[in-house]
């Protein structure tokens, strides 16, 4: 009896390790630190320049009650792109999965973080090249399907200055934006070849400001793979080691939606 125990225990343990889509192991959830990777939704959130409205908050009840409580609650609104949030792939895929279909499992995964900080502070339209993907995989191997790529160009150090963090801030107009971000090239080889789980970056798009086209996302949303846009703090994230953890706000039907990211690091 002991041994078909221990044999089904190992044979469950094996099943997880299988299920797991990325080749590193989670931290001790126990000891963990945990990085937060979401700027807060308020009046300084970003959003693109003809968005028609942006984050509204409004208080419907705030103070002490007649039964003698303190009682607060709020009414907020936002477009489902602005801010730290997910873009589903039927944003720019007609038959890819609303924010709501998007699987949690797929939103839970090792992150590998690729740095281009050097070469945007020198480009603001600077494109993750596949060199840069191919450089980073000689340093620590081939990224494994199911992986987030977290793209880090230093762009959320502007963060909340508009006209710096998009390029521009003329109202309504979204043709003079300049922010770096992932290239074409790079995205065919993270999302057809290495089958990634989702693409993020600290600016304001997948696809960099100056894009006209949007290949990036068409290629992305297309295959299922979702964008993390927005990203906070991702300096403090080593190139490998990290888990993400990136659910958005469970929109039926939604196109995106707000999102909660952190990051789990190892223990120092």
């Amino acid at each position: 009896m002991r041994i078909r125990v221990a044999f089904v225990l190992m044979a469950f343990m094996a099943l997880l390790v299988a299920s797991v889509p990325a080749a590193e192991p989670p931290p001790n959830l126990a000891t963990a630190r945990v990085v937060d990777l979401t700027w807060p939704f308020d009046a300084k959130t970003i959003y693109w320049p003809n968005s028609p409205s942006a984050f509204e908050l409004k208080s419907l009840s705030y103070g002490v009650v007649p039964g003698g409580w303190f009682y607060s609650s709020n009414a907020f609104c936002t477009p489902e792109h602005g801010g730290t949030h997910l873009d589903a792939p039927i944003h720019f895929a007609e038959k890819g999965k609303t924010a709501d279909q998007v699987p949690p499992r797929q939103l839970i995964a090792a992150a590998a973080v690729i740095d281009v900080s050097r070469a945007a502070a020198a480009n603001a339209d600077y494109r993750l090249t596949a060199a840069d993907v191919q450089d980073w995989e000689k340093r620590h191997g081939a990224i494994a399907p199911g992986t987030i790529v977290l793209l880090r160009t230093g762009w959320g150090r502007r963060w909340p200055d508009k006209k710096t963090y998009l390029g521009d801030d003329t109202p309504g107009d979204a043709s003079h934006l300049h922010f770096p971000s992932f290239g074409p090239e790079a995205a065919e080889l993270l999302v057809t070849r290495r089958r990634v789980g989702a693409l993020g970056v600290d600016t304001a798009s997948i696809d960099p400001g100056d894009s006209k086209d949007f290949p990036v996302h068409r290629l992305a949303n297309g295959a299922d793979v979702p964008g993390l846009e927005n990203l906070a703090s991702l300096e403090e994230l080593p190139e490998t080691g990290a888990w993400v953890i990136a659910l958005p706000m469970k929109i039926a039907g939604g196109s995106g939606g707000p999102l909660r990211i952190v990051a789990l690091l190892p223990a120092k």
